[in-house]
């Protein structure tokens, strides 16, 4: 299938779901763009290329540093990485999605567009149906107090438990984590279509029928998401939950922090399935915290239904 606004391959119309492959495949292409962007970073570093924020390498045009690239082998390595990274995350213009040309302090999404139908949206994004390709979604999610993107959690140490999870203003790495996370959840299946030239990243998404408001999810979370005791972790959005996707720089599982489960954030997918389609996350912070919080990671890294404690040995009884 073809995107209508893009002409790129897709797997997501309507409300049709990818196969086992189709998820596979939409898993290692949000993993390979997170790749594309730490490769990115690195070459953009090693050249000297100043950046206040992450929104600047993300919108790189191919050929911003064309002129550059034969002074030296760092300035080839940094074309090249824009132009694998571009592969992954093209630029592409709002107009491309039927709406006008942005404008200095004016929001081109609010105005309006023959092609898709606002259905909703909130701090982060604005969500269109497109009755074109079937009523996908597509999610504009939009650059905030200046280079910022989405929301991710920072820590703290917490005053009646040992840490505090706050949301607060992401970046654009955390918001394709985020993304990679929906789908590594068996999520709604998402593919990140592109990046404008503004920075609003445009992500697409089946559809699914939305869950009354105000409904408890809290015993219809997928599976893999594991309850932190109360005395660890205090967070400012529902249903906090420990989840281990990837590897960390030690080469085990890595620990994230998921969150903002309720049931607007959540569908019924043509399967039946409740599946995710938003959250709020952050990996786990290094240090983890106390000796208790770490020894707790490390068991239930192997068991996700361990205690709080380690069990003691029955000579130590």
């Amino acid at each position: 299938m073809q995107d209508p606004f893009t002409g790129a391959p897709t797997c997501l119309r309507g409300r049709e779901l990818p196969g086992a492959a189709g998820r596979a495949a939409l898993q290692d292409d949000h993993e390979r763009r997170l790749a594309a962007l730490a490769r990115l970073r690195t070459a953009a570093a090693q050249c000297g290329v100043g950046a206040d924020s992450d929104r600047d390498l993300v919108t790189l045009a191919e050929d911003d540093v064309a002129l550059l690239e034969a002074a030296g082998p760092e300035w080839a390595e940094l074309g090249a990485a824009i132009r694998a990274f571009r592969g992954w995350l093209p630029l592409r213009r709002l107009e491309d999605f039927g709406f006008p040309a942005a404008v200095d302090g004016e929001n081109p999404l609010e105005e309006p567009n023959s092609r898709l139908r606002r259905i909703g949206g909130g701090v982060e994004a604005w969500a269109f149906a497109a009755p074109e390709d079937g009523g996908s979604v597509y999610k504009f999610y939009l650059p905030r107090e200046g280079k910022s993107i989405g929301s991710a959690f920072g820590f703290s140490t917490g005053d009646e438990t040992e840490l505090r999870a706050e949301a607060r203003l992401g970046d654009y790495r955390a918001l394709l984590e985020k993304l990679l996370l929906i789908q590594a959840l068996g999520g709604m299946a998402a593919e990140v279509v592109a990046v404008t030239p503004e920075g609003i990243v445009v992500a697409k998404q089946a559809l699914g029928e939305p869950l009354p408001q105000g409904d408890d999810t809290s015993r219809v979370l997928p599976p893999e998401l594991i309850e932190i005791p109360s005395r660890f972790l205090r967070a400012d959005r529902d249903h906090p939950r420990l989840f281990f996707h990837g590897a960390d720089g030690s080469g085990r599982a890595r620990a994230w922090l998921v969150a903002d489960l309720h049931a607007r954030n959540l569908v019924r997918a043509a399967d039946g399935m409740l599946r995710v389609i938003d959250l709020v996350a952050a990996p786990w912070p290094e240090p983890p915290g106390s000796a208790l919080i770490a020894g707790w990671l490390d068991r239930v890294r192997e068991n996700p239904h361990a205690g709080l404690l380690a069990a003691a040995a029955d000579d130590e009884l």
